[in-house]
């Protein structure tokens, strides 16, 4: 996506596409001022319009029908653009699904110059770009995470610097190939373009940590209906993302399974009822229970709530713990610090934030969105964290490297002054 100009005001359109629920924001980013409390924002974001409707056709954060996927967003885009007064062209997508994985790439070139230019960088970086993406992957993001001089590393801005050797840890985001065109397809034949595609739990960070817990170390933990995704974000970068296929949809699953009785009523107690600590008062609650059939000789039935509760915690202490184990064997639990955030719809299960406590240790919280104007009051939790995060990306997405992509693109131009000017400008305004 090109960077957002730090002095032009912009409306941006975002789409995020999941298991439950699809969301369409327009908003407008506009300048602001560099002292506000959150520093790494150059502009703010005032949201003109919004649309969620169910999803249809979507499993595991993919599409699985065509169809009803394109019946459900365009359901949400209009509703958005209603509210907003205005029709969108394009817009930013997140992804969920298709397997989400990190891999670091180090690269080193010698200094021509004692000083560290604006051109060694961009070779070390290309340099670092010349990866190898395994069969069937394709990559997301590429963001520099650190830079090293003559073999001293934890440099953020190396401009400037004097040394012989420039190196850089370039972090890649990688999802299946597969699942990324079929989204592709899907929103094009919704007439929109797509202007950027952004990993899920990447998308939940930008706009749900403080500036201080990036620099401290955190981890993020998206509990969405398909999919349970992490991002660990350490020193102000995000140095580490995972996904696993289970979510808040199995939970509702297993609900239905042990109480015998429909998913959009599983779903319900779930949601109203559900939790993952059983206390004394839960044995004594009553919930009603109603019958899997329409037959007028099956009744409802009543159970304690705390039966509910026993079939919800085992899922999720499956999740956490898979998450705990994925991260250990990563090697990036350590850098995470004792810092959790969790997002995401199933994320509003009562004692949650405990749970995910014994289990992973640290401090934990809930994440909702941070620094978003005229959101309305019922997309201001952490359901909502995607999708405003979308909002956010734009204004950091000329942190990213691509320039092999965008060599690609402009073969056969010509590469002379009129070019590079209409480049500049084209990237500056």
């Amino acid at each position: 996506m090109r960077p957002l100009a730090p002095r032009r005001s912009g409306v941006v359109g975002v789409l995020e596409i999941g298991t439950s629920k699809i969301v369409c924001m327009i908003a407008r980013l506009k300048p602001r001022d560099a002292t506000t409390s959150l520093r790494r924002r150059t502009h703010s974001v005032d949201v003109l319009g919004i649309g969620h409707t169910s999803s249809h056709g979507i499993k595991g954060g993919a599409v699985i029908d065509m169809e009803r996927a394109e019946h459900a967003i365009r359901r949400a885009v209009d509703a958005a653009e209603r509210m907003a007064g205005a029709q969108i062209a394009s817009v930013v997508v997140s992804m969920a699904g298709g397997r989400l994985a990190s891999d670091h790439f180090v690269a080193e070139v010698d200094l021509p110059e004692p000083a560290v230019a604006e051109g060694d960088i961009r070779r070390v970086l290309d340099a670092a770009s010349t990866f190898a993406i395994g069969e069937g992957r394709t990559i997301l993001h590429a963001l520099p995470v650190g830079y090293a001089i003559d073999g001293v590393s934890g440099i953020g801005e190396p401009r400037g610097m004097l040394g012989r050797r420039l190196g850089v840890d370039l972090h890649v985001m990688t999802a299946e190939a597969a699942a990324v065109r079929n989204l592709l397809l899907c929103i094009e034949r919704c007439h929109l373009g797509v202007e950027a595609m952004v990993a899920a739990p990447y998308a939940a960070a930008l706009s749900t940590l403080a500036d201080d817990e990036t620099e401290l170390g955190v981890t993020l933990i998206d509990f969405g209906a398909g999919t349970t995704t992490v991002a660990v974000v350490e020193n102000g970068h995000c140095v580490h993302v995972d996904g696993i296929a289970v979510g808040g949809q199995h939970v509702t699953n297993d609900v239905a399974r042990g109480l015998s009785t429909r998913l959009a009523d599983a779903e319900r107690l779930k949601s109203l009822h559900g939790g993952v600590t059983v206390v004394g008062a839960d044995d004594r609650e009553m919930l009603t229970v109603p019958p899997i059939a329409d037959d007028h000789h099956d009744l409802p039935r009543a159970i304690p709530k705390s039966r509910l509760l026993k079939i919800i915690r085992p899922r999720v202490e499956e999740i956490t713990e898979l998450l705990r184990d994925r991260l250990i064997t990563s090697g990036h639990a350590a850098g995470a610090g004792r810092r959790i955030v969790l997002t995401g719809g199933a994320a509003q299960l009562t004692g949650l934030a405990d749970m995910v406590a014994s289990v992973m240790g640290g401090q934990v919280r809930i994440g909702r969105p941070l620094g978003i104007s005229r959101l309305p009051e019922a997309a201001r939790g952490a359901p909502f964290a995607v999708a405003t995060g979308l909002l956010v990306y734009p204004q950091v997405a000329g942190l990213e490297h691509f320039e092999a992509r965008r060599r690609r693109l402009s073969h056969g131009e010509s590469d002379g002054y009129f070019s590079r000017v209409g480049h500049w400008l084209r990237e500056a305004f």
